[in-house]
């Protein structure tokens, strides 16, 4: 396990509180309706257990398998687990259920995959919809242009619940460049929030890490992403 002890950990998420509530602070936001995501990555099922007795709101995991052993093992002590990694199809099975959100959904082929689980499992699965802000090709995630059919597949799946949308945008030199792709994404929401599809709830912003979660609170996120701020680099 990583040499990081308790205290260490406790420092480091009320160090993040402390950005987030005055960031929440300057946009005329409550910090309430924020939530922390850590993204534990790589990281060992007692370290995240150790996280979790602190104050973050939820966890965020990449990887099918890392995600069954941290529950296997309780680490979670009963906060929410989102998926925020890229998901395959032929891994939907052990995802839908076992994940409260999946964050990263991006195209029909998964919506009808995680459609077709989650009724077997006679559930509704909530998700978010990964948008590809700057078209990068190394990147996942639907084009701008493709949101509105991808939210009408979504809209004829009756055990999909769509919360709202997430993006991972480009690395950014500063603030000001973050925050235009921020507001970028704040912008699709609301034009989404028009379109009214049923089951489309669309309250929720999924946008910021560690190095751009201040700016993504000033534009409106609802779920800010960290990991290295928490956790440290990954070994």
């Amino acid at each position: 396990m990583k040499d990081i002890s308790v205290q260490e950990l406790s420092d480091r998420v009320y160090r993040i509180r402390h950005r987030m509530e005055q960031a929440a602070k300057e946009a005329g936001r409550d910090v309430a309706a924020i939530a922390l995501c850590a993204a534990c990555k790589a990281q060992p099922s007692e370290l995240v257990r150790q996280s979790a007795s602190l104050a973050i709101d939820l966890f965020g995991e990449n990887r099918m398998q890392e995600m069954r052993e941290h529950q296997l093992a309780g680490a979670y002590l009963g906060k929410p687990c989102h998926f925020i990694g890229h998901l395959q199809t032929n891994k939907v099975r052990q995802v839908v259920g076992a994940a409260d959100v999946i964050q990263s959904v991006d195209r029909v082929r998964l919506l009808n995959a995680i459609q077709k689980e989650a009724a077997r499992q006679s559930l509704v699965q909530d998700i978010l919809i990964e948008v590809n802000l700057a078209q990068e090709d190394s990147k996942a995630g639907v084009h701008q242009q493709e949101l509105k059919p991808l939210m009408e597949a979504a809209a004829a799946c009756p055990n999909i619940r769509v919360l709202g949308l997430m993006a991972i945008p480009p690395i950014t030199d500063t603030e000001d460049q973050a925050r235009h792709y921020f507001v970028k994404l704040r912008t699709l929401l609301e034009q989404a929030q028009t379109w009214q599809f049923e089951n489309a709830l669309l309250t929720e912003l999924s946008m910021g890490m560690t190095g751009s979660y201040e700016a993504a609170i000033k534009e409106g996120a609802t779920i800010i992403r960290v990991g290295r701020e928490i956790y440290g680099e990954r070994s």
